[in-house]
């Protein structure tokens, strides 16, 4: 854990800036590691070897291009757009805080539907954006579509994660559409998770009708990159334009750029890993169903984890970690989340013994 700041520099600090704290993501050395959403499969072996390949040719003693053309042209093309539609940023979480930089700030309204991933409010407060939060329904977690269409109305950002971080919910592209109709400003849909969703799921049909919707996707979940923080957004020119204004100018280094190259054009190959996932996730959560009658609840995911509800949950990752060596994410003190852990989906093994430890610690509560 970083070391605190001091009072002394806290008072010079910028204000927004001075009432946070160094992050820290909690992570502890196990044996199986269930927190942080990854593909624990790991790259496929022939993709690797293409990646060490592309690794040992870059020139490390240039800078690398600002805006990624080669990769941004492999994107462009995946996904039929135009590469003046795409820009690339050293993970998703640099494109949000350049998107709020871009589109936020004083006078300016963020529309946040709650509860969702933390780091929007965090950027959003940072650069001094008011964000106005559209809670979701406190059983299923479903959107309440309606009240942020109402919402959108004065927003210059709207943001909805589709498959939602924690939660797993999907966002459906007719809402999205609406969305994007009352909204006068940009509508992010934050799809980070959507290789493991429904096909038909995603909004980025809706991409050639209206030039305020943005699409973020990331090759940190399904595609192993995780390391290399490679995110990127599509949308209008002008919108990419705006992105391209506030960035760093080299945010994305040459490694990362190689190895997300051979990733994209390699992306086929991760297809039988990502059903794997996904068969997985739904034996992992008939397995948590079959513990209903000793308090837990597990909601539907269209993602690679499962929110999962248990009795003093707490307490419960705590000794996942210290008894079992079984790290997953506590977010049982989050507003609307009440004894809530998220728990990615693993492999086989990993999952079963995550089932295993459960059932152990739930018959001593």
């Amino acid at each position: 854990m970083p070391q605190g700041i001091s009072d002394r520099f806290r008072a010079v600090m910028r204000p927004s800036a001075a009432a946070l704290e160094p992050y820290d993501p909690a992570f502890s050395q196990v044996r199986v590691n269930l927190s942080a959403n990854e593909n624990t499969y790991g790259m496929p072996a022939e993709v690797r070897a293409k990646v060490d390949e592309a690794l040992r040719g870059v020139a490390t003693n240039r800078y690398p291009q600002p805006l990624s053309p080669d990769l941004r042209a492999e994107l462009a093309a995946w996904h039929g757009v135009d590469p003046s539609q795409v820009i690339v940023g050293n993970g998703g979480d640099e494109l949000i805080f350049n998107l709020l930089l871009a589109f936020g700030g004083s006078g300016h309204i963020l529309v946040n539907c709650t509860p969702t991933f933390s780091v929007y409010r965090l950027y959003a407060e940072l650069v001094e954006t008011e964000v106005v939060d559209v809670d979701r329904d406190p059983v299923t977690y479903e959107a309440d579509a309606d009240a942020l269409v109402r919402a959108a109305a004065d927003a210059s950002l709207v943001i909805v994660t589709s498959p939602n971080n924690p939660t797993g919910n999907l966002f459906s592209v007719e809402d999205t559409a609406r969305l994007c109709e009352a909204c006068p400003g940009v509508v992010l849909l934050d799809e980070a998770y959507m290789e493991f969703a429904p096909e038909g799921s995603s909004a980025e049909p809706l991409l050639a009708k209206y030039d305020n919707l943005v699409i973020l996707h990331t090759l940190s979940k399904a595609y192993c990159l995780a390391g290399a923080r490679i995110g990127y957004l599509l949308g209008c020119p002008d919108v990419m334009a705006a992105m391209a204004a506030v960035r760093q100018p080299y945010s994305v280094n040459v490694f990362s750029q190689a190895a997300a190259l051979v990733a994209v054009r390699e992306r086929k190959t991760f297809d039988p890993t990502i059903e794997k996932i996904v068969a997985e996730r739904s034996r992992l959560s008939q397995g948590l169903q079959e513990l209903s009658g000793r308090g837990v609840t597990v909601w539907p995911s269209a993602a690679n984890f499962l929110l999962v509800r248990v009795p003093d949950a707490h307490r419960v990752r705590e000794r996942l970690r210290d008894e079992y060596s079984i790290l997953v994410r506590d977010f049982s003190s989050a507003p609307g989340l009440t004894d809530c852990l998220r728990v990615t989906v693993g492999k086989l093994e990993e999952n079963d013994a995550f089932l295993d430890a459960l059932s152990c610690l739930l018959e001593e509560v």
